[in-house]
């Protein structure tokens, strides 16, 4: 099979599903164009902050696309190309994008509540914060898992005597650097566009400029870490990025990845194209393994169900998108109408980078050692984002672009595809535990609200703190040993999602059978592969009780047992909720205002009065 044919396929799938069952989705709900969002009404200058339709997407979709497309589909092709790719396309359109779309839906018409305040809405309060809990252990499950995928792209690679390898490092510390120096240009980025009001092309001039200069200093300057030093430099990262209004740093530094990715997917594209013509996209690896393979396999643990669909994750779904889309997405979106591109539209981009990654996996198979290692003959890659960096760069040399630079810039765009969901991720992990101890269900509440033990454990950089450890302190077992909670967690949380937008749909009047199910298929799904990750842990530790093990396979199994009854309760709260809630019973909540938002939208309607009655003058 050829890459390019399964490219043209999958997008046209895409599109199809996206003007079809997408509109279809948005239409049955209701998207009323003239309502005023709560990024309007309630604008305090911190989290809520309207902002334009394509700001909104570029932080939805830098947001979401982060190592799960590429890792999840890359490492799932172990039971061969199709069954992934079929995945990534069927759980894409019906799963994936209905999830992400709909906690944003349920958001925005209920004031911009996170998915936790929802639950207390719809489920009641110890639902709330039993979901808080959950979200939070998971937000530490995405940061080890995605601060381990970047720091093993970024470390140094040692020779044969021990000394670093500056030849095989080069690129990994060229990407490392150029990402420090791209958080003070996103800072710099959005000052600008804040001082000068720009707009358009003038702003995206701006963001050119901003991307090239930490492009070229990086080049010249590459700093070399191992492993562990870049865990340091990151967990330095996340702190400031976890703290900074969402205006400062994270909506700038979004706009700027975006633009990154696309040029990234463009790259991707053209480059397997130039493949193509010049015969070498020719598609390697098996299309379904073969029984003795699979039997090997799961003589393992890798059972083609459930460790395909959790471990493809963000190409098809991922439950952590909701965070993203109820917990900051939801308070920057300006109109309604946005709602489709930006929670529908991103997804199903996502699923086009899974697609992507599966091709130029499919392609450099026969480099790789063993299917599913992440391990090239060459040397040249490790990890999956190298992998995939090292097959895109192969086409672009192709189209007469030095190895080097296609190499450094592949590495570079990808990493920004992990860095920019860790922020998120650790931000939204800070705001599940402020949550948690927060007395009243309000989006507006703030620590500063809060009265004795609550003022502290409410605290910004206490939460920050708790936050960060316990991710970090997991992160250390390496990503191939916690990507397996991390798919189940991930997905469970996705199915906790579609119950609680399912209970939504149903006190609100509106059609919900289309989420029954992913419900059902989520839940079965997960809770076998986070009982087999239980198996697992516990296995090894009873072999062997030494201090790594059980720093590594100890704290996973801690971890893995809280998701798992934590789960179990959400879930049934919820369904026990589904079955008993009268269809209507509960109506989508009164607008709510804060002073900015209310002064801003009177002098808009006073603005669009005086230009009414000049041009009536004129």
């Amino acid at each position: 099979m050829n890459g390019i044919t399964i490219i043209l396929i999958s997008a046209v799938v895409l599109i199809i599903g996206y003007l079809g069952y997408g509109r279809w989705l948005a239409k049955s709900w209701g998207v009323d164009p003239k309502a005023l969002t709560p990024a309007v009404r309630m604008e305090d200058g911190k989290d809520f902050s309207p902002a334009q339709r394509f700001s909104v997407f570029a932080h939805q979709f830098s947001s979401i696309c982060g190592a799960g497309p590429v890792t999840g589909t890359i490492v799932a092709m172990m039971f061969g190309w199709l069954p992934v790719l079929l995945w990534v396309l069927i759980g894409g359109i019906f799963f994936g994008a209905v999830h992400d779309f709909g906690a944003l839906y349920a958001s925005v018409k209920n004031n911009g509540k996170s998915l936790g305040q929802l639950i207390e809405k719809y489920i009641g309060k110890a639902g709330r914060h039993l979901f808080l809990a959950f979200s939070w252990l998971f937000c530490c499950i995405v940061i080890a898992a995605f601060v381990s995928m970047v720091a093993g792209t970024f470390a140094t690679t040692a020779a044969a005597d021990g000394s670093v390898d500056f030849a095989k490092s080069y690129a990994g510390g060229c990407a490392g650097t150029i990402s420090i120096l791209l958080t003070f240009s996103a800072i710099f980025f959005g000052w600008a566009c804040r001082k000068w009001d720009l707009k358009g092309v003038a702003k995206f001039l701006c963001a050119l400029v901003c991307i090239a200069v930490p492009f070229a200093l990086g080049m010249v300057f590459p700093i070399y870490l191992n492993a562990t030093g870049w865990i340091a430099v990151v967990t330095l990262y996340l702190i400031l990025a976890s703290a900074m209004p969402i205006q400062t740093l994270k909506t700038p530094r979004d706009f700027l990845t975006t633009i990154m990715m696309v040029a990234m997917i463009a790259c991707a594209v053209l480059g397997i194209i130039a493949l193509g013509i010049n015969g070498q996209a020719t598609i390697t690896a098996p299309m379904v393994v073969s029984s003795e393979t699979l039997d090997a396999l799961a003589a393992k643990g890798n059972y083609l169900f459930p460790v395909l669909f959790v471990s493809v994750a963000c190409g098809a779904l991922s439950g952590f998108h909701s965070l993203v889309s109820s917990g900051t997405s939801s308070k920057q979106i300006s109109n309604e109408t946005h709602m489709l591109p930006v929670g529908y539209g991103a997804m199903v981009l996502e699923s086009f980078v899974g697609v992507l990654a599966i091709v130029t996996a499919g392609i450099m198979f026969g480099d790789m050692n063993t299917a599913g290692t992440g391990a090239l003959n060459a040397g040249t890659a490790s990890t999956p984002f190298q992998i995939f960096a090292a097959g895109v760069a192969r086409g672009m040399e192709l189209m007469g672009f030095n190895a080097t630079f296609a190499t450094v810039f592949m590495t570079m765009n990808v990493s920004a595809l992990a860095l920019t969901s860790v922020d998120a991720v650790a931000r939204i992990g800070r705001t599940s535990w402020q949550e948690f101890f927060y007395e009243t269900n309000d989006a507006a509440s703030t620590s500063a609200e809060q009265a004795g033990a609550r003022k502290v454990l409410t605290n910004t950089a206490f939460s920050i703190a708790v936050t960060l450890v316990l991710g970090i302190a997991l992160c250390f077992g390496g990503y191939l040993n916690i990507w397996p909670l991390f798919g189940a967690s991930n997905q469970l949380l996705g199915g906790m999602t579609m119950i609680t937008l399912a209970v939504f749909c149903k006190c609100t009047g509106r059609k919900g059978w289309m989420l029954y199910v992913p419900v059902a298929f989520l839940l079965v799904c997960t809770f076998t592969s986070l009982g087999m990750s239980i198996y697992g842990c516990w296995t090894a530790v009873a072999a062997d009780q030494s201090f790594a093990v059980i720093a590594t396979k100890g704290l996973q199994l801690v971890v893995a047992v809280l998701i798992v009854i934590l789960g179990v309760i959400v879930a049934y709260s919820c369904l026990k909720e589904l079955f008993t809630k009268k269809a209507g019973s509960i109506p989508d909540e009164k607008p709510e205002w804060s002073e900015l938002g209310r002064k801003h939208v009177e002098e808009s309607k006073h603005d669009v009065a005086v230009d009414t009655k000049t041009e009536v003058t004129a």
